[in-house]
């Protein structure tokens, strides 16, 4: 029994502080629990461990779709024989920004298609921005995502230091303001809560 949203809006998530990623997910399960098909498509992320990666895989109306790096130490970090040490591996560098390149063309591909099938109700460009700040993507190629959204699709887009134009064409535009961290205190990602 499945509804179409009765308007469909843009929404970004961005700022210095965590839980952009974290907001929009939780937006995604709400959405699932009222029938709508959600998608997450996440720019430049290739973990393969995280939770919310297993915890889709049991809902048939929310999926995620990485276009991303593959950590080296996936497997063990998902089967909790060791913990992610944030080594950078799975990030950008200047020596493999070509397979990046080829990573961020086919998430803007696949976002394309996404969105102009009219199948997902609620469509979430996850952490969009690092391809805008690798200059793997242009404002206006983002623009054009933005536009090709149809009035009963939400698009959600998250990551911090979004440009003024995309955050002119957003209908709710939250910031997240980092105020205190435990990273600071030098704690490591936690399993469970930052991944």
């Amino acid at each position: 029994m499945k509804d179409k949203l009765n308007q469909g809006l843009v929404q970004v998530y961005t700022g210095g502080g965590k839980g952009k990623t974290t907001a929009a997910l939780g937006l995604g399960l709400r959405a699932c629990g009222h029938g709508f098909e959600v998608e997450m498509i996440q720019f430049l992320k290739g973990t393969g461990y995280t939770g919310e990666l297993k915890a889709v895989k049991r809902l048939n109306n929310f999926k995620i779709n990485q276009f991303g790096k593959k950590c080296p130490y996936a497997e063990k970090i998902e089967a909790g024989e060791m913990e992610c040490i944030a080594c950078g591996e799975c990030f950008v560098e200047d020596d493999n920004k070509k397979q990046h390149q080829q990573f961020i063309r086919d998430a803007y591909n696949y976002s394309k298609a996404v969105l102009t099938s009219g199948e997902v109700d609620i469509i979430i460009l996850d952490e969009i921005n690092n391809a805008l700040r690798y200059n793997f993507l242009t404002i206006t190629e983002v623009l054009n995502l933005i536009d090709l959204k149809d009035s009963l699709t939400e698009l959600v887009l998250t990551g911090r230091g979004l440009p003024e134009e995309i955050l002119k064409e957003a209908d709710l535009v939250t910031e997240m303001k980092n105020i205190k961290h435990p990273f600071n205190q030098d704690v490591a990602s936690r399993r469970g809560i930052e991944y």
